[in-house]
């Protein structure tokens, strides 16, 4: 039985999971949870997670939520690749510190951004919350000199996370163009993960699209 991935195509971290498979080379059911329904509060997915949280993978008789868990777990189990998320201690610590600066740093900076929009009918982007997020662009290009992804030469988790986040700023109309290195890593992403287009950017547009249909114009 395949492994079932609860998922948001408009949630960068669930896309961040669902990429994360399609690097590990497995093969997940999608399940679609649609939130504007609450069917993350249906009796049947609270027994899987208490939290309600999406993206939330299972697999047989063990489930796990966090899309970042949920990506080491699958590289972990599945993938032939040792790169995507290394056993030697240091280089998996260096693909955590990127996992870490993504939930930690990155995605709180873009989710300051645009869950007002969403959920509190901002129609407007606050100064306050555009110089955090290009701060941690800023760090993210720093991280990416010399390298080709965001530890070094090789592929790994950390990428599918954080590429799952800058592709929906980008997808608002954020201009990230100063960061050479984090738009050459973009492109070079899209072409390195399998079926980059169906598992990410189609969400992350859709994600664009209906955060920009809420803003005020001239926002970006």
């Amino acid at each position: 039985m395949k492994p079932i991935l609860y998922h948001l195509s408009l949630s960068g971290p669930s896309r961040g999971a669902y990429l994360a498979a399609k690097a590990a080379g497995v093969d997940v059911d999608i399940q679609i949870i649609d939130v504007s329904k609450r069917e993350q509060f249906t009796e049947e997915f609270l027994k899987i997670n208490p939290q309600h949280t999406v993206p939330t993978l299972v697999d047989g008789d063990f489930a796990v939520w966090d899309s970042h868990a949920i990506a080491g777990y699958l590289a972990t189990v599945y993938s032939k690749d040792d790169n995507l998320y290394p056993k030697d201690p240091k280089k998996r610590a260096l693909v955590d510190q990127r996992l870490f600066f993504d939930c930690g740093t990155l995605y709180p900076r873009i989710r300051a951004i645009c869950y007002p929009i969403l959920r509190e009918g901002e129609d407007q982007i606050y100064d306050e919350h555009k110089g955090p997020l290009e701060e941690a662009l800023g760090f993210l290009d720093v991280f990416l000199e010399g390298n080709d992804f965001v530890t070094g030469k090789h592929l790994t988790i950390a990428d599918c996370s954080l590429v799952a986040s800058v592709s929906s700023i980008v997808a608002i109309g954020w201009d990230v163009s100063a960061y050479s290195n984090v738009a050459n890593w973009l492109a070079r992403c899209a072409l390195a993960i399998p079926d980059y287009e169906e598992a990410n950017q189609k969400g992350a547009d859709l994600f664009g699209k209906l955060i920009r249909s809420k803003l005020a114009p001239g926002q970006l």
